[in-house]
C-alpha cells in the first residue's frame, strides 16, 4: 500500500466520527424537543481494488439515518389540544402554503383565527364531519382540511333524526271522534307529551305529541306545531297536523306490528324521522322512557374534546356537543426512510413508499391522547456514551494519519 493510502484512510476515518459527533450534537440539542426522532450514524466499507504484493486500503463511508418509528415516551400537559399518538401513524399537517407533511410533533394550539397550528408552524388537517358522515380517502391527502375549531360558532344545527319510545295503556278505552287528529275545539286524547325540536336557523320549534286510541291494539299518532295552540293552550291550532299515521300492536305481546318511522316535517326546518319502533302497548299508565331529538340553537363553542379515536368534539354554551372533525393518521411502508425536513416534518419518499391514511385506533393505526406530548426518543446518557466513544475513534484516526505522515518524513529525509 502506498503511504498516501494509509494517510487518506485516516483521513476517512476522522470524517466518519466527525459525522457521527455531529449526529450526536444534534440528539443533544433536540433532546426536550417534542416528537424528534434520534439519528444514528451508520457506518459502511469501501474496498479497493489491489494488485499483487501490495495492498491498497479502503475507506469508511457513514450514512445518517433517524429513528422515525421508535416511540417515544409520553408526558400528560394541561391543554387539551397537545396530541401524542401511541403506536403508529403520524400526524397529517401542512404549511401555510398547504404542502402535507407528517408529523409526531403534537403539541398543537389554537391562532388567531382558530386553527390548530404546532410549535413549527404546521396545521393539523382532518376531515370535516356533514350530518355524521366523513368523506376520508384512503391513499392521498385529498379531503383534509384545516381543523378550525372557531369557525363553528354561532352555527344552527336543525332538526333531523329523534326517538320517541313510550308504553301506551293496553286497558285504556277507546277515544271517540273527534279525536286529536281532527284538530276540532272538542277534540279527545288519550296522553300528549312535548318535544323540542329545532330549524334551520335553530329555533327551538315544540312539538305536541298526542296518542289517541282509536279501536282494540290501534292508535293515532297526531303531531302539531306549538306556535298554532288555541287560546286556551288547546285545539283548535292554526295549522293542521304535521303528521298523523296510525299504529297498530300485537295484541298477545304488546309489541309494535306497524311501521315506527313518523316523518314530520318541522316548519321552516327539515324533515324529522321519529322513530317509535321501541314503544309498547302494555298495562300500565302512559309513560315516556326515551324522548331525544337532535339539532341544537345557535351557541357558541365553549371548549373542544378529542377523542382517542380522532373525533374533534365541540361542547356548545347551551349543553349540547357535537363531532365536528375527525383527526386522520398517515403511514408509510418504512416510516424511517422518509425525507426528514425542518420543523420535525418528515415527506414519504421513493424509499418509504406512498403514504396511506386511515382512522386512530382503526387499520394498525395507533390510539391519541389528548392533553399529552410524545417526548424526543434521544437519551442524553446514551448520546454521551456515543460522544466517547466517538472521540476515541477519532484519536486512533488521527494516530493513524499521524503515523503516515511520519514515515514520510523519513522517506524525505532519505534524500538528504
Amino acid at each position: 500500500m502506498s503511504l498516501y493510502g494509509m494517510m487518506r484512510t485516516g483521513v476517512s476515518g476522522m470524517n466518519a466520527q466527525v459525522n457521527r459527533l455531529s449526529a450526536v450534537a444534534e440528539n443533544i440539542a433536540n433532546a426536550s424537543t417534542v416528537g424528534y426522532k434520534r439519528a444514528s450514524t451508520q457506518f459502511s466499507s469501501l474496498v479497493l481494488p489491489s494488485s499483487d504484493g501490495q495492498y491498497n486500503s479502503g475507506s469508511v463511508k457513514t450514512e445518517v439515518r433517524y429513528g422515525i418509528s421508535d416511540q417515544g415516551g409520553i408526558r400528560s400537559t394541561a391543554s387539551s389540544t397537545d396530541l401524542a399518538i401511541d403506536g403508529n401513524g403520524f400526524f397529517v399537517v401542512s404549511n401555510a402554503d398547504g404542502t402535507p407533511y407528517l408529523t409526531r410533533a403534537g403539541s398543537f394550539v389554537k391562532d388567531s383565527v382558530g386553527n390548530l397550528v404546532n410549535t413549527s408552524g404546521y396545521y393539523l388537517m382532518g376531515y370535516p364531519v356533514v350530518d355524521g358522515k366523513v368523506n376520508n380517502v384512503a391513499n392521498g391527502f385529498q379531503g383534509l382540511e384545516k381543523i378550525n375549531i372557531d369557525q363553528m360558532d354561532l352555527v344552527a344545527d336543525p332538526s333531523r333524526t329523534g326517538k320517541f319510545t313510550v308504553n301506551l295503556p293496553a286497558n285504556a278505552e277507546v277515544v271517540p271522534a273527534p279525536r286529536a287528529g281532527d284538530n276540532l275545539v272538542d277534540s279527545k286524547f288519550t296522553a300528549k307529551t312535548s318535544l323540542v325540536s329545532y330549524d334551520n336557523l335553530g329555533n327551538p320549534v315544540v312539538l305536541d305529541v298526542y296518542f289517541s286510541k282509536i279501536a282494540d291494539n290501534t292508535w293515532q299518532v297526531a303531531v302539531y306545531d306549538a306556535k298554532g295552540r288555541a287560546a286556551n293552550g288547546g285545539f283548535p291550532y292554526a295549522s293542521a297536523a304535521l303528521t298523523t299515521p296510525t299504529m297498530a300492536f300485537d295484541a298477545t305481546t304488546g309489541k309494535l306490528t306497524s311501521a315506527g318511522n313518523v316523518a314530520i316535517a318541522i316548519p321552516g326546518g327539515q324533515t324529522l324521522d321519529l322513530d317509535l319502533s321501541s314503544t309498547k302497548q302494555l298495562a300500565g299508565d302512559y309513560t315516556v322512557y326515551e324522548a331525544n331529538i337532535d339539532g341544537r340553537s345557535p351557541s357558541a363553542i365553549e371548549s373542544v374534546d378529542i377523542d382517542p379515536n380522532g373525533s374533534v368534539v365541540a361542547r356548545y354554551e347551551n349543553g349540547t356537543q357535537r363531532e365536528i372533525y375527525r383527526i386522520a393518521l398517515g403511514n408509510v411502508a418504512s416510516p424511517d426512510r422518509m425525507e426528514v425536513l425542518s420543523g420535525n416534518v418528515f415527506a414519504p419518499s421513493a424509499d418509504s413508499g406512498d403514504v396511506q391514511l386511515g382512522f386512530p385506533k382503526s387499520g394498525g393505526m395507533g390510539s391519541i391522547s389528548s392533553g399529552a406530548l410524545e417526548e424526543s426518543n434521544a437519551d442524553i446518557a446514551e448520546e454521551l456514551t456515543e460522544m466517547i466513544e466517538a472521540q476515541r475513534s477519532y484519536t486512533a484516526n488521527s494516530k493513524a494519519f499521524q503515523t503516515g505522515a511520519d514515515l514520510m518524513d523519513v522517506l524525505v529525509n532519505l534524500k538528504r
